[in-house]
């Protein structure tokens, strides 16, 4: 009764958990691109193009894409053969038992006519695929706590994960060891399954059991005679040996039980089997209870994201499609760290220190961004921090064992995090570049919005400082506020001659450059040897900048002008993080 009660509460919870979940992936929105699309418009473009790929030729892709990624886990094993068993063992492992062992009474039973858990060869591979499980479990730890894979994160639902698999698959050989030396067990089979009644016969087969197959007894000991033993195997195959094989197959439990044969009979008198018992089941239906509020769910959906992403193309699928299948992606992470792994400005998290930079750890902030929950000025300055950094060559993307759109998914957010109106300087450097590119999807008032607003806030009191004498002082004939290497100070070495105006692309780009720039080269360098360093820092001329090195290639007192002009950017994203007073790492 309490068994059936635990059962169905905790598959409602999962089904009511899985039903919230998929709900999520046709209502949550993700980025700009989503916003006018709605819930019912998602639903039936996905039924459309669910159907559309199953008659069509894109099925076989389906299958291919099932057996390579799926089943077999293609994208891991490319990446690292270490990591690949692991999962093998776990999810292999993991799945197995839950079709032969949990659901056997559904899926086992239809199979074979005469199943039996404690029958060979079930009882062999139950133990078979355990051992594959708690395997891929040491390798796991091994992998994050020993080896320390590099920016491979662990939280706490990592630990959840490992603790919960553990508990499932310690409690169950802990079970199978403690009943297989367990006296009373025996009594229990006897009188429900042997049907003897006659005490000299079941005293006979108790002999047998405990030489042979294992079970300690407070009242029979040995050695036995060989008659005896003879005769308990005759009972023991004419009443037990068609539903009970003998327990060494279980070679975990039974080496278990071995191990604890010294105190068996005091386990026993402890009813150890029912405790274990309700451990194992407890964890097991919690586990299956949680499973779709946990990491766990991405062993359904990053199937599902691999399938999907295999048969969809960004220009030719349904945008609501593209939508939903967003949505979808973020439950596919498996938090693995194999696209931190690769990232291209992983040195920008390495001098920050900001965590957000990473894409894998992107991926649970935009869970949160998606479930609409309140976030701090913080968190978003540094997820926005991280988001405008990738320069979207798009290395996760292909590395991603997923199968997640990640590039396509940080260009969507991008543009939902700059519309916040918060100031952004990282819209002004060239780490804009693929927003520029892709200028044509946002309206054009919301595309200029955040970069007025990061000009804004960069200027700070510029058009104030043109107007007033406002300096700042020399020590040791340098510059403070910039870096103090000898050619950070080379704007000292200017004497206006305006050959790195003259020859900047930027500056003949205008009719009136000193009106859109602010300020032109020669005369931020003019500011710097005046010390009027905020005021080098202000103009738009600084964003503008192209980087092409002319200015500098130019310039006959070898001012770096370039680099300085870098610096002073650098300069200004610090100044604007002051005054909010916030710290992105």
């Amino acid at each position: 009764m309490v068994f059936n009660v635990l059962l169905y509460t905790s598959l409602a919870i999962f089904l009511l958990g899985l039903i919230y979940k998929i709900s999520t992936w046709f209502s949550r929105k993700i980025g700009i691109s989503a916003k006018n699309i709605t819930t019912s418009e998602r639903i039936l473009a996905a039924a459309k193009g669910i159907l559309g790929v199953i008659f069509s030729s894109k099925i076989l892709i389906l299958i291919k894409v099932f057996m390579l990624d799926v089943v077999l886990q293609r994208r891991i094993l490319k990446e690292n053969f270490l990591r690949w068993f692991m999962h093998m063992l776990i999810y292999g492992g993991f799945m197995l038992l839950l079709l032969m062992h949990a659901l056997d009474d559904v899926i086992t039973v239809s199979l074979f006519s005469e199943y039996y858990s404690t029958l060979n060869p079930f009882l062999f591979l139950r133990n078979l695929f355990g051992v594959m499980v708690i395997a891929g479990l040491g390798i796991a730890v091994y992998r994050r706590f020993v080896l320390k894979v590099p920016r491979l994160k662990t939280n706490a639902m990592d630990h959840y994960v490992i603790i919960i698999l553990a508990v499932i698959m310690i409690s169950g050989v802990l079970l199978e060891g403690t009943k297989i030396m367990s006296h009373t067990e025996f009594q229990n089979m006897v009188e429900n399954w042997s049907g003897l009644v006659d005490e000299k016969e079941i005293r006979v087969l108790e002999s047998y059991w405990i030489q042979d197959l294992g079970v300690v007894s407070p009242n029979v000991k040995g050695p036995f005679d060989q008659e005896v033993l003879a005769q308990g195997r005759e009972i023991h195959e004419m009443n037990c040996a068609d539903c009970h094989s003998s327990p060494k197959w279980a070679f975990t439990g039974y080496t278990l039980a071995k191990i604890l044969n010294p105190i068996a009979l005091t386990l026993d008198r402890a009813g150890s089997s029912n405790v274990l018992w309700y451990i194992h089941i407890l964890a097991c239906f919690f586990g299956l209870a949680y499973l779709p509020f946990s990491k766990m769910f991405h062993i359904i959906a990053s199937p599902i994201s691999l399938l999907v992403n295999a048969v969809m193309e960004k220009d030719k699928s349904d945008p609501a499609n593209i939508a939903t299948r967003q949505a979808m992606e973020l439950d596919a992470c498996m938090h693995c760290g194999t696209c931190s792994l690769r990232c291209s400005v992983i040195m920008a998290f390495e001098a920050l220190g900001n965590e957000y930079i990473l894409p894998s750890e992107k991926m649970p902030f935009l869970k949160t961004l998606a479930a609409g929950k309140k976030l701090s000025r913080t968190e978003l300055r540094a997820i926005q921090e991280g988001v405008h950094l990738c320069t979207n060559c798009d290395r996760c993307t292909v590395v991603c064992p997923a199968g997640i759109n990640l590039k396509e998914l940080w260009l969507n957010v991008r543009e939902n995090l700059v519309q916040r109106r918060y100031p952004e300087p990282l819209v002004l450097s060239p780490f804009s570049f693929v927003r520029g590119l892709n200028r044509e999807k946002p309206a054009p008032d919301e595309y200029s919005t955040p970069l007025e607003t990061a000009r804004q806030a960069v200027a700070g009191e510029f058009d104030l400082l043109m107007e007033q004498d406002r300096h700042l002082s020399l020590k040791d004939g340098k510059l403070e506020g910039l870096g103090q290497r000898p050619e950070d100070n080379t704007f000292a070495y200017c004497f206006g001659c305006q050959n790195c105006t003259t020859i900047c692309p930027v500056v003949g780009n205008y009719d009136n450059p000193e009106k859109a720039l602010g300020l032109l080269p020669h005369q931020i360098m003019c500011c710097l040897g005046l010390g009027l360093i905020d005021m080098a820092s202000g103009p738009r001329m600084l964003w503008d900048c192209v980087t092409c090195y002319q200015c500098q290639e130019h310039c006959p007192q070898d001012v770096r002008v370039t680099d300085l002009l870098y610096q002073l950017k650098n300069l200004a994203v610090k100044n604007v993080g002051k005054a909010l007073g916030e710290n992105p790492k």
